[in-house]
């Protein structure tokens, strides 16, 4: 056993380095480790573990929580037409197209032609919005509609895993199902609105307090992981617990912190549950299938780009590069269609070698998508001219941008914020004290709860695109983490460290940070400066 972890461990790690190098994203290297220690151990049979299977399928309960975090009511306001609308469009009209070809072309059953359907509605979200927000499309036209029906997508996943449940109850009416089911989501829904309204800012509030960072991830998976076992026993999927307690924290003033405790775990079981979806490839599958497989693949680009393209058309503010950047960003099959093909087979709702070729071809549209997203100018230039009819414009975010952010909210964070305040410059503030964060509310301050010391946090306050960042923080070895990390993110002039001795000085030394200012040293400086005085 311990050896198979080890090649697991090294395979994954380095298909992943050279994976990284094509800019491609890590699920292909998880699948493609998975293929891999399934021939070199004979392990094809090991997904069918029980075990194993719940370890991988909390993979997707992390996921499914942390859409939750970002499940924001304001969001969805301001991008109602492209959510509601053009989303929802998106979602059924390509899984009833899908679902008719699959059903009346290819002579599938209607349980399989409908889960492939939906799978195949999904895009990747993951990879486009990693690409965009990276690349700054999020903010033009094609990004913005592309993110909309991308939400919609996140949001159709709680209603699709209640209709696989509902085709996966065998030997029960349609009616019973529905009712059972409505039944236990009052239930969940009930229960876990009183926990949130009544019980979790008290009980976050005392974790906080206690300054122990193990205690607050241990409350977050206690939280995540205690929704999903009551979800489950009231007949549901583990991942509709998760999500609704990730709406929940959502909801406090912890969600920052909770979402980027979170992220490591969520990431590691979400790489164990793409390694069990590679171990079911299997080469014999690819080898008879192959001209079946690209063919596929083909026609589920060409009908999503064309029932995308079409929808788009409708909003009078897309012009045609618009509408095919937009399309050409979502043709892709997403990386939950394949939690979706592995529920469903689970669920005996599809036979086996049709969830085979859909994996297959569905990591192949994944492995293209990279290569399209960084090209879709030069695509869209072979399919139309280049017109400046505003397209490429940008779209105003409410997100801060050449602000400062003032990491830490002691005494000399508040003077460095009420002085910024007074000179009307931007800026916002990131804080894991909570007393001190309270404090920053009562000031009114735009302030996040969290640890500086953390890259997602720090993602949070878009310290990318800040033109200074002053460090604030007392701790000499979280100071020094802190700019570790703000080293790796952005160029070290726009770093402002305060602290408090030559020592903590010779600390940071090897980081090359232009800016520290000692504070024994300045106030040396002044006195001595008040002494010439006097003596003049």
């Amino acid at each position: 056993m311990l050896g198979i972890i080890v090649s697991t461990l090294f395979i994954s790690l380095i298909s992943n380095v050279i994976l990284k190098k094509f800019g491609l994203p890590t699920l292909i290297g998880y699948i493609l480790t998975g293929t891999a220690i399934s021939y070199l151990f004979g392990l094809h049979d090991a997904v069918n573990n029980h075990e194993l299977k719940e370890v991988a399928e909390f993979g997707i309960v992390f996921l499914m929580f942390t859409i939750g975090l970002e499940f924001s009511l304001k969001h969805l306001k301001e991008m109602k037409y492209e959510v509601f609308i053009v989303g929802s469009m998106q979602i059924i009209i390509t899984s009833l197209v899908v679902y008719a070809l699959a059903y009346l072309v290819f002579g599938l059953d209607k349980n399989s032609s409908l889960v492939i359907g939906m799978a195949v509605a999904m895009s990747s979200t993951a990879i486009i919005l990693k690409t965009f927000n990276e690349t700054g499309e999020i903010n033009k036209q094609y990004g913005k509609n592309a993110l909309g029906i991308l939400i919609m997508q996140d949001i159709a996943v709680i209603p699709i895993l209640i209709l696989l449940s509902i085709l996966s109850s065998q030997g029960s009416s349609i009616s019973t199902v529905i009712l059972k089911i409505l039944l236990g989501v009052a239930i969940l829904l009930i229960t876990l609105y009183i926990i949130g309204k009544y019980l979790l800012e008290p009980f976050f509030t005392q974790i906080v307090k206690t300054r122990s960072e193990e205690l607050f991830v241990g409350s977050i998976l206690f939280l995540a992981i205690g929704a999903s076992y009551g979800a489950h026993l009231l007949g549901f999927s583990y991942s509709l617990g998760a999500f609704v307690a990730g709406m929940l924290i959502a909801e406090t003033k912890y969600k920052h912190q909770a979402e980027a405790d979170l992220v490591p775990f969520r990431d590691l079981l979400l790489g164990i549950f793409f390694i069990t979806v590679g171990m079911q490839i299997k080469f014999d599958i690819i080898t008879d299938y192959l001209f079946v497989i690209l063919l596929l693949l083909a026609a589920i680009m060409l009908v999503k780009f064309l029932i995308i393209y079409i929808i788009v058309k409708f909003n009078k503010d897309n012009n045609k590069r618009t509408r095919i950047k937009t399309a050409l960003s979502l043709v892709q099959v997403g990386e939950f269609s394949l939690a979706i093909l592995e529920l469903a087979r689970g669920n005996s709702l599809i036979q086996t070698p049709y969830v085979q070729i859909l994996i297959i071809t569905i990591v192949l549209s994944m492995i293209l998508t990279p290569f399209i997203l960084k090209n879709l100018s030069k695509i869209a230039d072979t399919m139309i001219k280049h017109t400046n009819e505003g397209e490429e414009a940008f779209i105003q975010k409410s997100e801060f941008n050449e602000h400062v952010v003032v990491l830490g909210y002691g005494e000399f964070g508040r003077n460095v914020s009420s002085k910024l305040k007074n000179d009307g410059e931007q800026y916002i503030i990131v804080e894991n004290n909570i007393d001190q964060f309270h404090i920053a509310i009562d000031n009114n301050e735009s302030v996040i709860f969290g640890n500086a010391a953390n890259k997602e946090i720090l993602k949070k306050a878009n310290i990318e695109k800040a033109k200074k960042v002053i460090v604030a923080i007392d701790n000499p070895k979280k100071l020094y983490y802190v700019c570790h990390e703000l080293h790796k993110m952005i160029h070290s002039d726009k770093i402002i460290v305060k602290i408090h001795s030559i020592k903590e000085k010779n600390l940071l030394k090897p980081l090359g940070l232009k800016y520290i200012i000692v504070e024994n040293e300045e106030t040396s400086k002044a006195m001595i400066n008040l002494l010439y005085e006097d003596v003049k």
